[in-house]
């Protein structure tokens, strides 16, 4: 027998699944190891209910769910019951809601439809339709058979040459050198070790035992889930998959029986030893708690009347995975080469995460865009397990909830703070939170802006369109202040002091090291000393992985200013030996000095040369602000004259105490700093644009130099076929809206915000090449509303330069 060369951990709905891709595209070396029986082996997958709906406000889960509908609808027999999917609103908010829902969906290009209540009862004969609002129908969603789905896609894997043992419970990883070689195993009494070069856990809620046999932390909470069946009532079509999300509850059909889950109760996380022991029936499946139950069902009860003949019965509480934000994880461990997870994916998206994790192993990139799903997105201060806890436990409360795009979790806040966030409280700053970073929106001190000779003269009638207040729906103006407007104008006017510290910040040293960022960046960053430069990391295919600043501070010393761990990730695990890669952030801050009166702030207080001649535009230099020694670097993200100054996170309070003592700055917050940097077309990675899309198409051709070699220029291709443009709008929308011309769906929004400098709804949007000319008009659908827009030309704020370059 030859020598297997890859193993799957786990033969639920996600290693089945992933067999079958990685057998599908030529990989035949794989070997499935399951501790229980083939294919009801006990986890999540045993007792999923199986419902999959496919809308989700993150397009990649939506791709991922809608692939999986896809493939499993081709798999015959039982498999997959395409009954669609009905979600019902009973308060004004679901239903407007449902209106953001069914625009996610247009965007994504699922088919969803707003209906009556007439129309839901037609489809659910069972609901009270005077307690509905509405509903939003899907007809492609459906019921997985989630063991008939793993078996089936099974069995054309182990047709191709894939190999399934059954209760073969995982013992150990073996590893040598950083790589993984092996998966040690205990079947019938008997220790072996089944060699590998690649292992994939895809274990479900058990992956943090096996993580741990790996020396990896999986930030994964298993949490029990009730779901229970109605006794038998009068035969009924079997309709849609039904969402009462308002009360936490879903509902499908069983026969005769209605089965119902529920997200209402307490959240109750379940230890990995407190998880049934191996060889029971169901180690997923814990004691069903009727008390938890019992509202559920009287809410159930309110919404299917029908229901009050019965009496709940058959009920458990079983267990499935959470993370800490909701995104499945999926990736390669850090620190052991080989070792692969799959974990945290429910059966909606199971067939969508196997194949991209096939493409990956197989061809090295995925056509999906994995960011948000990338296990290395999370810093090490999200990895703690009372951190994973309470988060994965916020997770399951709020799994239905109506959430706002900008909403933060509220615990455990503050976990991470700049040295400038006393002072920043001082000055009433309203805080929001991303990759555990307390960032300031707006500050409270601010507001006497609102009445000061700073802002512009404008007449009673134009005030509330300068402040973008007129323009904003109650949604909009959640998370939102006017005094944003105030902290735009004085940025524009005069200087304002922005926190960039939650910004990557990554040293790249060592003999080799221009070379090595020559090779994985598209410019060109071998200049001299004190230059910087704007360059792309690209993957393998040509998508942007990420946008970066490369400041080279010595002759082997460069500063990389990043998007997010995912980039010291990718830069670590590309550095060839000799080349040092350090992420600098928890030990450093930055300000950055923004403003037509930035050089007049700043030059007094330093032994610097900031005139234009002396510090040129993406030009770096050290130096003394004060007492305190920086790193100054002439760049900007807001379009005005400035610098962003880097310290160490010890002298930073003594750096904004330096520069606010001066008496001529304001504190400017990411309301202001969003709507800034859409003016100026500077684009944010993640949002406007990801691995799906290439330079040229997202409008950044300036940042490649082809007449080099870097990762991805093969790939990279003269045709464009689609462009990230700016529309101008009457209205302010939030992001993630479908665009639509002459009636039909041609793109999606990707950021907007209000221009207070041009006093103008801003909206980037991806459009066909053919409509993206200036000039053309567009519809955006905002909550069902048509929102005119239209083409405009870039940069929309200083084209130029003059203000930037002065």
């Amino acid at each position: 027998m030859s020598r297997p060369r890859l193993v799957i951990v786990g033969a639920g709905i996600v290693g089945c699944a992933l067999a079958d891709e990685l057998t599908g595209r030529g990989r035949t070396d794989v070997t499935v190891v399951e501790q229980g029986p083939l294919f009801a082996a006990g986890g999540s997958s045993s007792h999923a209910p199986g419902l999959v709906f496919q809308t989700n406000p993150s397009k990649t889960m939506t791709e991922f769910a809608a692939y999986t509908v896809r493939k499993y609808t081709g798999l015959g027999g039982s498999c997959f019951r395409q009954v669609g999917g009905l979600e019902v609103a009973t308060t004004p908010q679901r239903w407007t809601d449902l209106h953001r829902k069914v625009g996610w969906a247009e965007s994504w290009g699922v088919e969803g439809h707003l209906i009556d209540p007439g129309r839901c009862a037609e489809l659910w004969p069972l609901l009270d339709r005077d307690k509905v609002l509405g509903g939003y129908h899907v007809p492609t969603d459906g019921l997985a058979a989630a063991v008939a789905c793993g078996q089936a896609q099974a069995a054309r894997a182990t047709g191709r040459g894939a190999r399934f043992l059954e209760r073969h419970t995982v013992a150990g990883i073996e590893q040598k050198g950083g790589r993984v070689t092996g998966v040690a195993v205990v079947t019938s009494g008997e220790y072996r070790t089944i060699p590998a070069d690649v292992v994939v856990c895809a274990a479900g809620f058990w992956g943090p035992s096996i993580g741990k046999m790996a020396g990896l932390t999986v930030p994964l909470l298993p949490l029990a889930h009730q779901y229970a069946r109605s006794g038998p009532l009068s035969p009924q079509p079997e309709g849609p998959i039904l969402r009462h999300q308002d009360r936490d509850l879903y509902f499908r059909r069983h026969g005769d029986r209605i089965g119902i889950g529920s997200y209402s109760h307490r959240p109750m996380p379940v230890a990995q030893d407190e998880i049934g022991p191996k060889g029971t029936v169901m180690p997923s499946v814990q004691a069903f708690t009727e008390e938890d139950f019992d509202p559920a069902w009287r809410d159930a009860v309110e919404l299917l009347p029908a229901l009050a003949e019965s009496k709940y019965e058959d009920g458990i509480n079983g267990i499935f995975s959470f993370t800490p934000d909701g995104f499945p994880l999926i990736g390669e461990a850090p620190h052991l080469d080989g070792f692969w997870l799959a974990e945290a994916v429910w059966v909606t998206h199971s067939a969508g995460v196997a194949r991209a994790l096939a493409e990956v192993l197989v061809d090295g990139q995925s056509g999906f865009d994995l960011h948000e799903c990338e296990l290395s997105r999370f810093e090490q201060a999200q990895l703690s397990p009372a951190f994973v806890e309470e988060r994965g436990r916020q997770n399951f409360v709020e799994v239905y909830d109506v959430i706002h795009p900008l909403q933060p979790m509220e615990s455990p806040r503050p976990l991470r703070t700049s040295p400038f966030h006393a002072r920043q409280r001082e000055l009433g700053a309203f805080f929001l939170e991303a990759a555990g970073w307390e960032r300031p929106h707006w500050f409270a001190a601010n507001v006497p802006l609102l009445e000061e000779d700073l802002m512009p003269d404008l007449p009673e009638e134009a005030v509330e369109p300068f402040l973008g207040a007129a323009r904003r729906d109650e949604w909009a103006s959640r998370y939102w202040s006017p005094v944003a407007a105030a902290e735009s104008y004085a940025t524009r006017e005069r200087v304002a002091l922005y926190d960039m510290t939650p910004l990557k910040r990554i040293e790249v040293s060592g003999p080799g090291a221009a070379a090595f960022l020559q090779r994985m960046t598209t410019n060109n960053v071998d200049k001299k000393p004190g230059s910087v430069t704007y360059t792309l990391l690209l993957d393998v295919k040509g998508g942007i992985r990420s946008d970066l600043t490369v400041a080279r501070l010595e002759a082997d010393v460069f500063q990389v200013g990043a998007n997010g761990n995912l980039d010291l990730d990718w830069l670590t695990r590309h550095a060839p030996g000799g080349v040092r890669v350090r992420d600098l952030t928890p030990g450093t801050c930055c300000v950055g000095v923004w403003g037509p009166q930035a050089r007049e702030l700043v030059q007094p207080l330093t032994d610097m040369d900031l005139s234009h001649e002396g510090f040129r535009y993406f030009s770096c230099k050290t130096g003394y602000v004060g007492h305190v020694p920086v790193l100054a670097m002439r760049v900007s993200y807001v379009g005005e004259l400035g610098w962003e100054l880097y310290t160490s996170a010890d002298m930073g309070l003594k750096l904004w105490d330096t520069l606010w003592s001066r008496e001529m700055a304001v504190a400017g917050g990411r309301a202001a700093f969003s709507s800034l940097r859409l003016e100026k077309g500077y684009r944010l990675w993640g949002v406007d644009m990801t691995t799906e899309h290439n330079p040229y198409e997202a409008g950044l051709g300036f940042a490649v130099r082809a007449d080099k070699d870097f990762v991805g220029r093969d790939a990279l291709g003269a045709d464009v076929t689609r462009r990230l443009v700016p529309l101008l709008s009457t209205e302010v929308v939030m992001g993630k809206e479908p665009v639509r011309h002459a009636g039909r769906t041609v793109g999606y929004v990707t950021s907007a915000a209000y221009g207070h400098t041009i006093h103008r709804p801003i909206a980037y949007a991806w459009l066909p090449s053919e409509l993206a000319e200036p000039g053309t008009d567009v519809d955006i659908s905002y909550f069902g509303r048509r929102v005119p827009a239209v083409v405009a030309a870039e940069p929309l704020f200083d084209p130029g330069m003059e203000k930037i370059k002065r």
